[in-house]
């Protein structure tokens, strides 16, 4: 089978890069033929049915169906992608670092994960009439096929269809948690409960009727709808903490001062893996911005309305996950709990003088986050399954060819989660292999070697440094996960969510 790259276009004067096609038996078939005028191309298929033209590829690609986004709509997918339940976990790494060493590691790692989103926001039109709307096809062109699919295909793989199982995860178990609460005890309410693989099934269903949205720019009322949830659990936990006032006999010394060796080393890159692991969406930053319109004219580039977007939805993200740090550390100093977090140690420590409604509101919150999010994060699986369809079949998706592609994605998800529903334990692991580098070191090396700045000059200089950190922090993120998975065990419960 051919491998077929396309390129990003809009309605420039650009020449653009021609698409690579390697079969033979394409060329018996109707192919795809680049486009090189703004007036747009006259495709091959309508004069002689041998081909389609890239502008009209990239129409039918629910990723860049539709470039009628602005900054609103952009500012919605990365509130949406960038805020997740992950960051509950934060006071955790403080309580493993302390006050001083949480709060600089906090804001360093929110520094260098914004100055990566700069670079890939300026990288997604490197020049006039060129877009790269897909991180896989940005990384080929700046590494090369065969190391761009290498060092891409596995962490957006991982953080795409990876992400959406962790959220079927925790949606599911979130539902069952808010169907505990509102149940009275007793026998007649536990005969009624669920288990925990139809929780997931609901969860995922849920999550494929929203997902029957034909595009990335349509899911914008769905993205703003999940960032005001994930505001508005972020936000409600660290009030309410703040409010009940810190446990009895708090400390916050922290508890690995009395190890040494592996152990106390391990606990420290944990804390830092956390922290690291809370900020998210990198993945998507290109496939946003490819919502944008964007001319050729470098007065009206997508890149503007993008980084707008950044700076607003970041701020609004600092507002949240530095609050949900200090405030889960100060109210619960070292004895909140590793799994589960802030949300955990809230529901443990003031069930009692908590109205159910105020718990069951947060849970409700957290579980509309976690459908809004599988939206956005599955988009990149959708648009690769229709891309496989188009460039075999060289016509529009039909609708319902495409709910069956997405009703697929969904059953395999559904699938992989019942199969493996201790899959967040290995998210350190997995997470520090794919996410870590793409987030902090793989946009310095691209912007190394597609802007090729002068060698030994500043901006060489600080993106070869980021990107080789980068590359050894993960390193190290990975064997700390590895040894803390070896000494404290794994419940490898398969089957059994």
């Amino acid at each position: 089978m051919g491998e077929v790259v396309p390129i990003e276009d809009d309605s420039t004067q650009e020449p653009l890069q021609i698409i690579t096609v390697r079969s033979s038996s394409i060329k018996e078939t109707p192919g795809v033929t680049a486009c090189n005028n703004s007036d747009g191309c006259t495709t091959t298929s309508q004069r002689s049915g041998q081909g389609i033209s890239l502008r009209e590829l990239e129409s039918w690609l629910p990723i860049t169906e539709s470039r009628n986004g602005n900054t609103f709509s952009a500012t919605c997918h990365l509130l949406c992608s960038g805020i997740g339940y992950q960051a509950l976990l934060l006071p955790v790494a403080f309580a493993a670092l302390g006050w001083a060493w949480g709060i600089i590691c906090l804001s360093i790692a929110f520094m260098w994960q914004l100055y990566t989103i700069w670079l890939l926001v300026n990288l997604h039109e490197p020049v006039p009439g060129t877009r790269y709307s897909r991180l896989v096809r940005l990384s080929i062109f700046a590494f090369g096929q065969k190391l761009g699919k290498l060092v891409a295909i596995f962490p957006a793989m991982y953080l795409s269809g990876g992400y959406c199982v962790l959220l079927i995860i925790t949606g599911g178990g979130t539902m069952e948690k808010l169907f505990k609460i509102f149940c009275r005890e007793g026998t007649s309410c536990e005969s009624k409960s669920l288990t925990g693989t139809e929780w997931f099934l609901i969860f995922t269903c849920a999550a494929l009727i929203i997902g029957q949205l034909p595009n990335l720019n349509s899911i914008a009322r769905v993205s703003l709808i999940g960032a005001i949830a994930a505001i508005g659990y972020c936000t409600l936990i660290w009030v309410l903490s703040i409010s009940k006032g810190r446990l009895n006999a708090v400390s916050y010394s922290r508890p690995n001062d009395a190890e040494t060796g592996m152990t106390g080393f391990g606990n420290i890159l944990n804390a830092i893996g956390i922290i690291m692991l809370a900020f998210k969406g990198h993945n998507l930053i290109l496939e946003i911005q490819g919502t944008l319109p964007s001319t050729s004219s470098s007065n009206h580039p997508s890149r503007k309305s993008m980084w707008r977007g950044v700076m607003v939805s970041y701020i609004i993200i600092a507002t949240c996950l530095f609050p949900l740090a200090i405030a889960g550390f100060w109210a619960y100093g070292n004895k909140i709990p590793a799994n589960g977090g802030i949300l955990t140690a809230f529901s443990q420590f003031h069930r009692q003088d908590t109205s159910k409604f105020v718990i069951g509101l947060i849970y409700l919150l957290l579980i509309i986050s976690c459908l809004s999010s599988y939206q956005i994060y599955a988009m990149p699986v959708f648009d690769n399954l229709q891309f496989i369809y188009v460039t075999i079949k060289k016509r529009r998706c039909p609708g319902w060819v495409r709910a069956g592609l997405r009703l697929f994605f969904g059953g395999f998800t559904f699938f992989i989660a019942v199969a493996f529903p201790f899959l967040g334990s290995l998210a350190p692991v997995v997470g520090g292999m794919a996410a870590v580098p793409l987030t902090f070191a793989y946009p310095c090396f691209m912007w190394i070697s597609i802007k090729r700045p002068r060698a030994n000059g500043a901006m060489w200089s600080l993106n070869l440094g980021l990107g080789c950190f980068g590359i050894v922090l993960s390193i190290l993120l990975v064997v700390a996960a590895v040894w803390n998975l070896a000494d404290k065990g794994l419940n490898a419960n398969f089957f059994r969510p």
